[in-house]
């Protein structure tokens, strides 16, 4: 690990507003705020949105200078580039912006039934192999609507065309309502400042001529949620990532954390 990544990672755990909570103190202490986001940290009782996979937290931290009466969370497990929106708030003197350092396997663990508003998932890897790691499976839509109040959103911006008609069938399986969908958002006449906070990669996909698929829908409870059973076209082009290799080493040295 080089020496610029070691020393983000000692910035963050001088960061007030940064969470970092390897699997280990989880088990043997838990997450203190848990339930206790709006009293214990935010001290308002304003809405609390999530950024899954947020990356260098360019969506967490636009968003809530855009929105001053609601708190973001961007929560990711690559603690190097969440460092950039880390910074950026601090030095900004952001009061409704956090972030937290975990997988979203664990997201249970951090909030308490009914906390959270809304979950914004931004770019995420499409897992074209794998359903049970894409963000937008029936797995983890089991662990959002845990934590999402009644009638809770769920916002997904995406490049990847098998993840966006993966996920427009799961919601049409299982009935969910669908607020606004399109698999060309910037020529979608869409009128929101939000949708125009564009993420660092974002803008390269753009900038290749991709589109730019956006769906927000309610996650209702439901008693039993659905597969979908369709085949989907892999995604013919490779997105912009880091090595594996680097990834896994840094998700494996922080979940070993003692």
């Amino acid at each position: 690990m080089g020496k610029n990544k070691l020393q983000k990672f000692d910035d963050m755990d001088l960061y007030p507003h940064v969470f970092q909570y390897p699997f280990s103190i989880l088990q043997n202490e838990g997450f203190d705020m848990k339930g206790k986001w709006n009293s214990n940290f935010f001290k308002n009782d304003h809405p609390i949105v999530l950024e899954l996979g947020c990356g260098k937290g360019e969506y967490a931290v636009g968003l809530a200078r855009k929105y001053p009466n609601k708190n973001f969370i961007g929560i990711d497990i690559k603690g190097a580039r969440m460092w950039t929106g880390a910074k950026e708030s601090l030095q900004s003197g952001m009061k409704n912006v956090a972030f937290l350092r975990t997988t979203i396997e664990l997201i249970t663990h951090f909030f308490s039934p009914g906390e959270v508003s809304e979950i914004w998932i931004t770019f995420p890897d499409p897992q074209m192999k794998k359903v049970r790691k894409r963000l937008t499976s029936t797995r983890f839509m089991e662990l959002y609507r845990t934590i999402l109040k009644p009638n809770g959103i769920i916002h997904l911006k995406s490049d990847s065309n098998f993840l966006f008609t993966y996920t427009c069938e799961m919601v049409k399986v299982n009935h969910y309502p669908v607020i606004f969908q399109t698999e060309d958002l910037y020529h979608s006449g869409l009128k929101d400042d939000i949708l125009n906070i564009k993420t660092f990669y974002e803008q390269q996909w753009l900038d290749r001529g991709l589109t730019i698929k956006y769906i927000s829908f309610i996650c209702e409870n439901r008693d039993r949620l659905i597969e979908p059973n369709i085949e989907i076209e892999y995604d013919n082009y490779r997105s912009f990532n880091r090595s594996k290799r680097s990834e896994n080493k840094e998700k494996i040295k922080f979940l070993n954390k003692d």
